[in-house]
């Protein structure tokens, strides 16, 4: 019986474990897509106590709490710290089968030294080893980088962020960890929104310009990323809803966007082709800078309404979106390919009964000229558990190059949730252990331990264009 995060948790094979030990645990961390704040990074801000840094703005954790009806005020209210973490402590016993358990217990046991099970009886003890460890210089927000042996950081920025922490940080020889932005213009492409015209003043300011068409709306991104690539920007990243493709001509959607910038309400056709014309125009210019165009879709954003007026978004409401999306997503490479301005490109759907066909989808537009141009990226949010990784490394392997996969991100707000990829690792050298176990491939741990270098590390480097900068 194998004990409960051990030296081979998830590791039942001796291939497993030697792919694991030997090759992918000290491998450094490329985490290409996260929600961590560069303020904090720059600030290198320390935390008073556990909830601080492992509760606050984790909706992993707060949706775990509702669903044992814990009350708002020990979630998101003003309950006491010490509260609010006792709250937590007394569900995650209730959470076996859930990767919270494994991804908690193994940042207690990394960053804490904590090799106990938490649970509302053993939180005073974690609680008070914590605060203890806190005070450390190694558990502020740089120990934590340092000691997770992350090389790079990619944050997700707005185009209207002013960067300056990140300046600072690209300045800072005492930062030995490479932090970019990565180019999120999702209020940009929201034209059916009410707040709209209100974004792209803002867009407007930091630009330098005056938006008052389509033209003087795509030189504003286009300033605003070059701005960024001064910061060392490598990616950008699109959060959709639903995967939308509606063309127009020109002239059409410039006469949209005046009549949005008026105030007039778009009809649906009307900011849709708004938001496709901008994409296209988007990731043209991302194919001309060499970056990685990143698209999260399939996502239902704050469905409940009350929650939504009380709390705002980000609030850990979202869920699984009902849109398939195919067809439109076709279509948008399509017309990339088309105009021969398809940049790198790397998909995920919150709908894990998309992997299959994202997996036949990305093999339908690689064009020689870069190994795995086009990436069904990592199992997202609500598929990266231990039976979706699994899935979703077995579809890539079934149909496509697994060797040329690009690895595991954070996706996190969080400085702790490195630990995940760890957890990564060690379900995919399970996985692979496994067809080593039962003869479905070579028993060669030299080139199974190259390819999970690779995947772990090397692909991201070479993907993001890192190499020389870490």
């Amino acid at each position: 019986m194998g004990r409960f995060l051990g030296e081979d948790f998830l590791l039942s094979t001796p291939a497993a474990q030697k792919l694991y030990h030997e090759y992918a645990e000290n491998m450094s961390i490329v985490d290409y897509h996260c929600h961590v704040s560069p303020k904090e990074i720059w600030e290198n801000r320390g935390f008073e106590n556990l909830t601080q840094v492992w509760l606050s703005g984790d909706h992993y954790k707060w949706r775990l709490m509702r669903a044992n009806g814990v009350s708002e005020e020990y979630i998101t209210g003003n309950a006491p710290d010490r509260e609010k973490f006792q709250k937590f402590a007394e569900v995650l016993p209730k959470a076996i089968g859930n990767p919270m358990v494994p991804w908690c217990h193994l940042e207690l046991k990394n960053y804490f030294g904590y090799t106990g099970v938490l649970s509302g009886e053993t939180a005073q003890k974690v609680w008070e080893l914590s605060e203890e460890k806190l005070r450390q210089e190694e558990l502020h927000v740089r120990g934590l980088i340092r000691q997770s042996n992350v090389a790079f950081i990619g944050t997700t920025d707005d185009p209207a962020d002013s960067l300056e922490y990140h300046e600072k940080l690209q300045n800072d020889p005492t930062m030995k960890t490479a932090v970019a932005p990565s180019f999120r213009p999702d209020q940009a492409l929201k034209p059916e929104k009410k707040e709209w015209r209100q974004y792209l003043s803002r867009l407007s300011e930091a630009a330098g310009i005056a938006i008052v068409d389509l033209e003087s709306l795509e030189e504003a991104l286009k300033r605003r990323m070059d701005r960024f690539e001064a910061c060392g920007c490598r990616a950008s990243d699109h959060g959709l809803e639903k995967m939308i493709f509606i063309p127009a001509e020109r002239l059409a959607v410039d006469a949209a966007v005046k009549k949005g910038l008026s105030g007039e309400e778009l009809t649906e056709t009307e900011a849709g082709a708004v938001k496709t014309a901008l994409l296209l125009f988007c990731a043209g210019e991302y194919a001309k800078r060499g970056w990685v165009m990143q698209i999260h879709y399939n996502c239902m954003r704050n469905p409940n309404s009350v929650m939504m007026r009380e709390l705002g978004p980000d609030t850990g409401f979202d869920c699984i979106g009902p849109h398939n999306g195919s067809e439109a997503l076709r279509q948008l490479l399509d017309a990339m390919y088309a105009k021969s301005c398809l940049p790198r490109t790397v998909l995920y759907s919150l709908d894990g009964g998309d992997n299959a066909f994202l997996d036949a989808l990305t093999g339908s537009f690689q064009d020689g000229t870069f190994p795995g141009k086009l990436q069904h990226g990592c199992a997202w949010w609500y598929n990266d558990t231990r039976q979706g990784i699994t899935e979703h490394l077995t579809g890539l392997a079934s149909t496509g190059l697994l060797g040329n996969f690009i690895g595991m991100l954070t996706d996190s707000r969080s400085f702790l949730s490195y630990a995940r990829h760890e957890y990564f690792r060690r379900i995919l050298c399970g996985l692979l252990g496994s067809w080593v176990e039962s003869g479905d491939c070579p028993d060669d741990l030299s080139m199974l331990g190259s390819m999970v270098q690779d995947i772990c590390y090397h692909n991201a480097v070479r993907y993001f264009g890192l190499e020389g900068k870490l």
